[in-house]
């Protein structure tokens, strides 16, 4: 099975400041990869690489044969086919629930608006917010915006999710809610990519993690290896630091 994303090599700078030190890695179809890591190993740097927020000096990564970075490769079009989740939401404020879900099918996709509303509206039952439909987001809790944020990126249907740390600008109680849709879509059979300290998810969901330190993988593993017998003595420390905490 041809891997669906391939990272070949990537390196990025910042300056003088090496963020990404020449990566590899593949991810298969409906696999689901957790990268964790301390702050700054770059986690997000690399997740948002994916769909080109971020550029690299050197290397290449594909994603379903298409060169990311490539000069010909039309960013619109890609990033129709990756769905992202930021860490802050980014909903439209001045637009209700079911119309920050329509928008971009509607507008990009050019999809009939009944059929965008009809589709927005299973969306909204799939992350338990069907009842805050006509709601603002200004009037949602964090967990509910950012369920919000998941249900605009799948109406565009992509093939792939990208989470860049989506629970960690969210109050203890709320971070729950956001994780059972993650667990819903990866037992749905989608490829997902997500940077997350939730350390229990990753556990529970990955079906591999990467652990990554001063901008490289210094491991990939499944959960089971990575938690109980890391090989590198980077990631072994990681893991006992949590266990101390």
């Amino acid at each position: 099975m041809t891997p669906f994303i391939i990272f070949n090599q990537v390196s990025k700078w910042y300056g003088e400041y090496p963020a990404l030190k020449e990566l590899n890695g593949e991810i298969k179809k409906g696999e689901v990869v957790v990268i964790c890591g301390p702050s700054g190993s770059g986690k997000s740097t690399l997740i948002r690489t994916v769909n080109r927020l971020e550029s690299i000096q050197k290397g290449q990564i594909l994603f379903d044969g298409l060169d990311i970075h490539g000069t010909s490769t039309r960013l619109n079009q890609l990033r129709t086919r990756i769905g992202f989740v930021f860490q802050n939401f980014n909903l439209f404020p001045h637009l209700s629930v079911l119309e920050n879900i329509m928008l971009s099918p509607a507008k990009v996709l050019g999809v009939k608006r009944d059929e965008v509303q009809a589709l927005a509206g299973e969306l909204l039952e799939r992350v338990g917010l069907s009842h805050k439909a006509n709601a603002y987001p200004g009037q949602l809790s964090g967990g509910q915006q950012q369920r919000v944020a998941i249900a605009r990126a799948l109406a565009m249907k992509p093939p792939v999710m990208l989470f860049d740390e989506p629970t960690s600008a969210l109050d203890p109680e709320m971070v729950g809610e956001v994780l059972n849709v993650m667990r819903a879509l990866a037992r749905d059979g989608m490829t997902m990519i997500c940077v997350t300290h939730e350390m229990n998810f990753a556990r529970e969901v990955a079906d591999t993690i990467w652990f990554m330190d001063e901008g490289r993988i210094l491991e990939k593993a499944t959960p089971e290896h990575f938690f109980t017998s890391p090989s590198h003595s980077r990631a072994r420390q990681f893991i006992s630091d949590l266990r101390n905490h």
